[in-house]
C-alpha cells in the first residue's frame, strides 16, 4: 500500500507565543516548532501498515517555509520513505493550501491519503475535507480506528456522544485523532538513515487567499480575584456577587 501523509510544522503547544506589535502575526523569537501532533498519528498508522505488509511506500508532503524540512526529516527518521516540501512564505488560509496539496497528490500513485484531524496553530479543521473534494475521494474525519482489507476500509470516528462507523473503498482521505495509536520516537538508526532518504523541495505559488486577515490580538488579562469572606458567613455575599456583578446566577 502506498500512503501519502500530509504534515504541517506548527509552534509547540508548550511555547509561549506572542503577537507582533503591529498585530500582523506571531513573533517567532524563542518559538519552538514541532510536527503537528495529530499528524504524528497519521504518520504512525502509515508506517505500521507498510511494516505489516512488508511492501509499499510512505511519502510525507508538507507545505510551508523552508524550515519545514526539519519536520520532514523527523518523519523520515520515524520511518517514512521519502519527503516532499512545497515551499512558500507567509500564512495562508485553508482553501489555497488544500488546492496546492491536491495538485501535488493528484500526480502520484497512492492508495490512502492521511492527515491529522487539524493543525494546532489555526485549528481550522478544513484541509483534509477540501483535499478529498478536489480529488473526488471518500473522506473520513476524526478517525480513532481504521481497518483495511484489500480495497475496502472501515473507519471508526468520534462524534458527539459516541462513535460512528464508516465503510468506503480506497483510495480515500482519512484524518486521524488521538487514540488511533501511540506514535513512535525516532531511533538513532532512523535519524542516521533519514539523512540518505530523498527529500524533494519545490517552490509553489498559492492562489489568492479567500479570507481577509485583519489582525491578531492577545486575550485580555484576567481580572484579579477577590475574597468575599470565610466559611458559611461568606455565602450570601458570594451569591450576591455572582448574581449582581458576574451575572451568572
Amino acid at each position: 500500500m502506498n500512503t501519502i501523509v500530509c504534515m504541517k510544522r506548527v509552534p509547540d503547544s508548550a511555547t509561549r507565543v506572542r503577537v507582533t506589535p503591529d498585530g500582523t502575526g506571531l513573533d517567532p523569537a524563542g518559538v519552538k516548532y514541532v510536527v503537528n501532533p495529530y499528524d504524528e498519528f497519521a504518520l504512525e498508522d502509515a508506517i505500521r501498515r507498510r511494516e505489516e505488509a512488508g511492501e509499499g511506500r510512505v511519502t510525507v508532503i508538507a507545505l510551508g517555509p523552508p524550515q519545514s524540512a526539519e519536520s520532514i526529516r523527523q518523519a523520515l527518521a520515524m520511518g517514512a520513505d521519502e519527503g516532499v516540501l512545497l515551499t512558500c512564505e507567509g500564512s495562508h488560509d485553508a482553501l489555497p493550501v488544500a488546492r496546492a496539496l491536491a495538485d501535488e497528490i493528484r500526480g502520484r500513485e497512492y492508495d490512502l491519503v492521511l492527515f491529522g484531524k487539524q493543525a494546532i496553530d489555526d485549528d481550522n479543521m478544513q484541509v483534509p475535507q477540501m483535499v478529498a473534494e478536489f480529488l473526488e475521494l471518500p473522506c473520513a474525519t476524526v478517525v480513532v480506528g481504521l481497518e483495511i482489507e484489500g480495497r475496502e476500509a472501515r473507519a471508526r470516528r468520534e462524534v458527539e456522544g459516541g462513535h460512528e462507523v464508516l465503510e468506503f473503498t480506497l483510495p480515500a482521505v482519512v484524518s486521524t485523532q488521538k487514540g488511533l495509536n501511540e506514535p513512535r520516537y525516532p531511533s538513532l538508526k532512523g535519524i542516521m538513515a533519514a539523512k540518505r532518504k530523498p527529500l524533494e523541495e519545490r517552490e509553489v505559488t498559492l492562489l489568492a487567499p479567500t479570507i481577509d486577515f485583519v489582525r491578531l490580538e492577545e486575550p485580555p488579562a484576567p481580572a484579579a480575584g477577590r475574597i468575599v469572606g470565610e466559611g458559611a458567613g461568606a455565602v450570601p455575599e458570594l451569591v450576591r456577587a455572582l448574581r449582581e456583578e458576574a451575572g451568572v446566577l
